[in-house]
């Protein structure tokens, strides 16, 4: 069941009660931290957020001080999804007994090591038992936390320390994971990719998926300025390209259905993303043509196949 929600239309739209204080120790033009504010500041009501290992973890909860105003769990990189599955049940039998008079939203924060990978077996397990929480995965590309090695979030083509480019290797050689198809799998109500740069496309996803009586997720592109070695200034640009070139295309799938949220009808050339970012340069070079038309042609055929289903899905 879903409630009725309002789409964000304008910044005098949202309330200006902090929930994440300043002062926190992310570098500075950090993507994560740019993306958990906005989450926070649209949530209808303070909810309890439950935060994997990572570094939005250790940023912000340095001992003795926390950047969090609102109640606050850390965990490990493996179960955040199912500490958050254990907190909603908790108030759901709390609520029933008369000791709380209503539930808060449960909302997960954890970076793409601890959702694509280390993760992956306590996220399954919540949404196939359908636990209402927004589960939020701020995508960084890699473990940034622990020396920026590689995941299976971080894109084809893409220097990390254990991926890096040479005579024999471009970089990464496997295709990122999808992810957004692994949890519509599950048949849960709704999720949904999202950008820190088109703020407004994110704050409606997060207001939609916490209307839903049920698991919902959101993954957000995230920029690292030191894992993607780039300059701090530069955070929401990357973002604003890795949409604008179809790198990250940004779209939902809501009760099964498809639908391509930010349209790029006229996708600026993939190089103006590639080209601002260290772990992609060298594929711009001529002995890595191949690499870089491989790619594309990965963009490419995933856009595609996003129309597909679209098309496909809205006449289910």
């Amino acid at each position: 069941m879903m409630e009725e929600f309002k789409p964000v239309r304008s910044i005098f739209e949202i309330p200006r009660k902090e929930r994440l204080a300043p002062g926190h120790r992310a570098c500075a033009g950090c993507g994560p931290m740019i993306a958990i504010r906005q989450i926070l500041l649209v949530s209808p009501e303070e909810p309890i957020v439950v935060n994997a290992t990572g570094c939005v973890e250790v940023a912000t909860s340095v001992y003795p001080q926390t950047a969090w105003i609102v109640p606050w769990a850390h965990v490990a990189f493996e179960n955040s999804a199912a500490v958050a599955s254990g907190v909603e049940a908790a108030m759901k039998s709390l609520k029933r007994r008369g000791g709380i008079d209503k539930e808060r939203p449960v909302i997960v924060f954890a970076g793409d090591g601890g959702t694509f990978d280390i993760g992956l077996q306590a996220l399954s397990g919540a949404l196939e038992r359908g636990h209402k929480m927004l589960y939020v995965c701020y995508d960084n590309e890699a473990y940034m936390n622990t020396g920026i090695q590689r995941s299976s979030a971080t894109p084809y083509g893409a220097w990390t320390t254990t991926s890096p480019f040479g005579k024999v290797w471009p970089g990464k050689r496997e295709r990122k994971k999808d992810i957004i198809s692994i949890v519509a799998s599950h048949g849960v109500p709704y999720t949904a990719t999202a950008s820190i740069y088109h703020w407004k496309d994110l704050m409606t996803k997060v207001r939609k998926a916490l209307s839903y009586d049920g698991p919902t997720f959101l993954h957000v592109y995230a920029p690292c300025n030191r894992g993607w070695r780039f300059d701090p200034s530069l955070t929401v640009e990357v973002a604003r390209r890795a949409v604008e070139t179809r790198f990250f295309p940004l779209y939902e799938v809501e009760e099964g259905k498809y639908r391509i949220t930010v349209p790029v009808p006229k996708p600026r050339p993939l190089e103006d993303f590639l080209s601002i970012q260290g772990r992609f340069r060298h594929l711009l070079r001529p002995e890595y043509r191949e690499a870089l038309e491989t790619l594309k042609k990965m963009v490419d055929d995933r856009w595609t196949w996003l129309e597909r289903m679209a098309t496909a899905t809205s006449k289910s």
